[in-house]
């Protein structure tokens, strides 16, 4: 594997193996990353889609990340994925698209606890929902976040434990 500053300067002269590399590399986190602050799987493809685009884009005017791929590629689905929320006019209500098991009850119920924990998500402030789920959707330690952020360790701190509080508080006045 080629170090991430090597392949940044191969993809800045669009070496079609480190574009695949970084491809293969970031695409699947990109995906899981999206796929959970979406829970749709068209939605989700289109975000990582839309996030390399945007990155080809950026090699092309001769812009995008010098360094910290990561955070670069991470912060372009954020932003995407917050867009997305920003044009959806009304929540979505769950559909007859339920898996085709014996037990749609508890299909169901989990669909509902999903949109609950989802919805309680989006009410946090952009930062926050950023911090939470690269922090424990995507296992990042706070040192990358704080990258992704431009923000010191001890914001990102600040800014997880008040998210966490929000949250608790947010879900446990749902279930009253």
């Amino acid at each position: 594997m080629i170090p991430e500053k090597e392949l940044l300067t191969q993809a800045g002269q669009f070496d079609t193996r480190a574009l695949t590399e970084i491809y293969d590399l970031y695409s699947p986190r990109l995906y899981r990353y999206a796929m959970r602050l979406l829970g749709d799987d068209c939605a989700a493809e289109d975000c990582v889609s839309e996030t390399f685009s945007r990155f080809l884009k950026a090699l092309q005017a001769g812009k995008g990340p010098r360094d910290y791929l990561q955070a670069y590629l991470f912060r372009t689905a954020h932003n995407l994925i917050v867009d997305h929320y920003r044009r959806e006019t009304s929540t979505e209500e769950l559909t007859d698209n339920l898996p085709n098991t014996e037990d749609t009850e508890n299909a169901a119920e989990h669909n509902l606890s999903q949109n609950r924990v989802r919805e309680a998500l989006h009410k946090l402030t952009e930062d926050q929902q950023q911090v939470i789920a690269l922090k424990f959707l995507e296992g990042w330690e706070n040192e990358d976040i704080a990258r992704v952020l431009n923000k010191p360790v001890g914001a990102v701190k600040s800014l997880q434990h008040r998210a966490l509080a929000r949250l608790q508080k947010t879900l446990l006045e749902d279930e009253v």
